[in-house]
């Protein structure tokens, strides 16, 4: 007799191991599936976000913030050094320890949550069961059943035809992470979050990075203002950015890589030692759901879910990645938590407008709610607040006032529309801002409201205050 639960979750990453911690805190017996296998082919939890994306990801962004400020910026502070050397091998260990406790972690709070979690490769057939092929030996398969099944495969990097990895010279996002030394040139498809993190962390190290972004305008999602500036700041810190370039090919030799593209200007050559393609990422549904459910996905696999991540199919849900939405750690976390209580009968909700973004580069950008132009298109009446970090006190004891805080309300309610944040951990202020708009709060609202000083926080106040044109340390222009 097969074993039976009443929840069994597939993945086990951002959006799988929330629900099933979740589910079990609700009192349900829950098994999640997961069959992540690192390069050395052994298995951990927690998905690309904790094996390869974003954790890993800043710990070599924090590595290398700090290399590059002992060579270029303690002196500023009066903190001389001798000789900077870099020890990458260190580094790099320093990653995998992180990535190793964190993913070491989700197996304990299984253990202490009662979560039955599984190594293997899950599948929901078209009757409601799910096949379970095991991690060590594909040949063995357990069939399971449950009352709710959530699936939360998660998504892997795009691969372009004309550039297929090979895991040596073009590589993905995941094995630009594990590079065990500093390639000289470096060659970046994609000027988004990943290729714009990955680049700043090889840059910092002391390779030569240029990225080809196909669109003509520089983070095209982001408030442009903001973008504009970052790609200022960017080129000062010597990453060369080319915007519509078009990669139309990559031939790889023992020693290099020849990237093909074209522009406005016609076509031309790039010659790198390592080409990091991160052009996106999508669903991983191959394989997933048996032919003949009715489990439906659409034209570019992602499996279709309503508001509250139901799919077609009674009592099966999906979340994260593998469905309609930013590809957001946090969002695909709150996806999960949101179903497990659905399923225990629980009220829960997700509120899709308020969803932070942030790109860790430095200054960092981060951003929660609508743009200036989404806002032009819409016909919104809108009034906005700037204030840069310039003036900053706290932004100028620690030498980092590039950028500004951009306030949009809307013109009669006054109700903050959205928040766009370029500057020093701008990922951690825009948090106030998510609060804020959940409450559905006024600029005047974050006038009001007392702000430590010295902070960096005050910019946000400041900003507020110039939504009004009433800021106090700024030029307010009517």
């Amino acid at each position: 007799m097969s074993k039976s639960y009443d929840v069994i979750v597939i993945g086990g990453g951002p959006a799988g191991y929330p629900a099933a911690i979740r589910a079990a805190q609700n009192g349900l017996k829950v098994a999640c599936i997961d069959a992540w296998k690192n390069f050395d082919g052994s298995h951990s939890f927690g998905g690309t976000c904790l094996n390869a994306g974003c954790i890993p990801s800043k710990a070599m962004l924090e590595s290398s913030e700090m290399f590059h400020k002992a060579q270029h910026e303690l002196a500023t502070h009066g903190v001389k050094l001798g000789k900077v050397e870099l020890d990458l091998a260190t580094m790099q260990a320093r990653r995998a320890s992180i990535v190793k406790q964190l993913t070491g972690g989700i197996a304990q709070l299984f253990k202490g949550n009662g979560v039955d979690g599984i190594r293997g490769f899950g599948r929901l057939l078209k009757d409601g069961r799910v096949e379970v092929t095991d991690f060590d030996d594909p040949s063995r398969k357990e069939i399971l059943e449950a009352k709710h099944v959530v699936l939360a495969a998660g998504s892997q990097p795009v691969e372009l035809k004309a550039a297929p990895f090979d895991g040596d010279r073009i590589i993905d996002s995941w094995k630009a992470l594990e590079l065990n030394e500093v390639p000289k040139r470096l060659g970046v498809i994609g000027a988004g979050v990943i290729g714009l993190e990955l680049g700043s962390v090889w840059k910092r190290l002391g390779a030569e990075v240029t990225i080809l972004e196909a669109q003509e305008n520089f983070l095209f999602m982001a408030d442009q203002e903001l973008a504009r500036t970052a790609a200022r700041e960017f080129k000062k810190q010597g990453l060369e950015i080319k915007l519509g370039a078009m990669m139309t090919g990559a031939k790889t030799s023992k020693k290099d890589v020849t990237v093909s593209y074209k522009d406005k200007d016609g076509e031309h050559e790039l010659v790198v030692d390592k080409l990091i393609v991160a052009v996106g990422r999508r669903p991983y549904t191959e394989n997933l759901i048996e032919e003949g459910s009715a489990v439906e996905r659409d034209e570019r696999g992602f499996i279709k879910v309503d508001d509250e991540c139901r799919t077609a199919v009674k009592n099966v849900w999906a979340v994260g990645d593998c469905v309609r939405g930013p590809m957001l750690a946090h969002k695909a976390t709150e996806e999960g938590v949101m179903v497990a209580d659905l399923i225990a009968g629980k009220i829960a909700e997700m509120n899709y407008d308020v969803i932070p973004s942030v790109i860790y580069t430095n200054p960092e950008i981060a951003w929660v709610g609508k743009t200036e132009e989404q806002l032009k298109k819409e016909n919104i009446p809108y009034k906005s607040g700037k204030f840069p970090f310039a003036p900053n006190g706290r932004a100028k004891a620690m030498e980092a006032t590039a950028g500004f805080v951009k306030m949009l309300a809307h013109q009669e309610t006054d109700e903050i529309l959205g928040v766009h944040i370029l500057g020093p951990v701008a990922g951690e202020l825009i948090a106030e801002l998510v609060l804020a708009m959940e409450f559905r709060a006024s600029a005047e609202d974050i006038q009001r409201t007392i702000h430590a000083h010295p902070s960096l926080a005050e910019a946000i106040h400041e900003a507020a205050l110039g939504v009004d044109k009433m800021m106090i340390h700024g030029v307010n222009r009517k």
